[in-house]
């Protein structure tokens, strides 16, 4: 099979899969338990079929492919990466993943061997947590490492949960755990991802070869304060939850900088209650993500931050909240993976590098207890998460190939 006739069925599966959003014209937006993720999840379906696989939804919102090997009892090679997106985000994070391991399945049929055990590909549900706040929702669900209390916990902005989405959505949440796997019953992880970053792109270097990806701690802060006039009531008397929030989120991003090992931190969201401009706020709510290559930088910052909430808070004399969302420690990938991808790509002649990833990924999940590997396709000007983000499909064709290769291996 040539490159050009398999960047040309990546590009139209990518292509069809565009159309799959709730802002047209406007980047991708593919939430999690929405009809555009219904519509991406069965072209997936069709594709996969289409490639000869057995296709079936799980409990989680996880569409799986499987290629049936000589030993299906024997632990599976799965691939995949997810379906959903990030509000007005790109159109190949997470998705071009998921098409490249369908694309690994035809390669594996079209080279005529019979693999030893089955190869599993998986299009992933929710692994943003861009609208309920958390993340990893199919993986962690395969992982069972999700239930029907967490479905009901956790909440969009219109106050929908997890639990009633699903059901909205054609699911059953009270059959959540139905999504576990047996672990041993996977051997090794494989996901195949756009960088997200400019490294690969700015180097001009084909492919990247992730050994490790960082781990990340997210918090939703609600600091209580009081309403008062904005005119009227002296600064000395006030409780303004403003005045404590940002004095503490200020801090925040210095904290980071102190660190190594890739670590940043970031308030993507705040919001104040009521909201006035002649009101003196009575609520903030203020989001922190914390990511790094070493646990101990995310933990300090997290207990820098209850300290300083602490202080500030008492200063003004209101109380908060910090509630933890998702909390996962970093992973280190399979050195004996990387190290098949490394010669594999000497022998294609295809440029490469070992690179860490700065962005969670289900294979940040699924790395915590199964032998994982990533592999990165540049991304432009490192531009993700907005409408510009764009990688050439027959880079993903490369990614695709390799991928492939080392499958073959582990399959024999």
């Amino acid at each position: 099979m040539g490159i050009e006739e398999i960047t040309g069925r990546v590009a139209r599966d990518l292509e069809h899969l565009k159309q799959f959003t709730a802002t047209p014209g406007d980047g991708c937006t593919r939430l999690p338990f929405t009809p555009e993720a219904r519509d991406a999840v069965n072209y997936l379906r069709s594709i996969m079929e289409e490639a000869g696989l057995e296709v079936r939804e799980d409990a989680a919102g996880n569409i799986i492919g499987v290629l049936r090997g000589e030993d299906s009892e024997a632990p599976c090679v799965m691939m995949g990466s997810h379906y959903d997106s990030v509000y007005n985000g790109g159109d190949f994070d997470g998705i071009a993943g998921a098409v490249c391991a369908v694309e690994v399945a035809r390669q594996l049929k079209e080279s005529g061997i019979t693999p030893k055990r089955d190869f599993v590909a998986v299009g992933f549900c929710d692994e943003e947590g861009m609208r309920f706040g958390t993340g990893y929702f199919g993986s962690g669900a395969m992982l069972g490492n999700r239930d029907v209390e967490y479905c009901k916990k956790f909440k969009d902005t219109d106050g929908i949960s997890i639990y009633d989405a699903m059901k909205g959505y054609g699911l059953d949440p009270e059959k959540i755990e139905d999504a576990k796997w047996d672990i041993s019953r996977i051997g090794e992880f494989l996901e195949a991802h756009i960088e997200q970053g400019p490294v690969l792109d700015a180097e001009n270097i084909e492919l990247g070869l992730v050994d490790c990806i960082v781990g990340i701690q997210r918090y939703m802060v609600t600091v209580h304060g009081r309403a008062d006039h904005a005119g009227t009531t002296p600064m000395d008397m006030r409780m303004d939850a403003v005045d404590a929030a940002t004095k503490v989120i200020s801090k925040i991003p210095d904290w980071a900088r102190e660190k190594a090992d890739g670590t940043v931190a970031t308030t993507g969201f705040i919001r104040t209650t009521p909201g006035g401009m002649n009101i003196v706020a009575e609520k903030v709510e203020f989001t922190v993500d914390i990511r790094s290559r070493n646990n101990d930088n995310i933990n300090d910052i997290t207990n820098r931050i209850r300290a300083a909430l602490d202080k500030e808070v008492k200063a003004m004399g209101g109380s908060y909240e910090m509630e933890n969302k998702l909390t996962i420690t970093p992973v280190e990938l399979s050195q004996k993976m990387l190290g098949i991808m490394e010669e594999k790509c000497k022998e294609r002649g295809y440029s490469y590098k070992r690179i860490l990833s700065g962005a969670g990924h289900d294979a940040l999940e699924i790395g915590q207890v199964i032998p994982t590997v990533m592999l990165f396709a540049p991304s432009k000007d490192g531009r993700s998460h907005c409408p510009v983000e764009f990688t050439k499909y027959s880079d993903f064709a490369k990614a695709s190939v390799i991928m492939a290769e080392l499958a073959k291996e582990l399959l024999a």
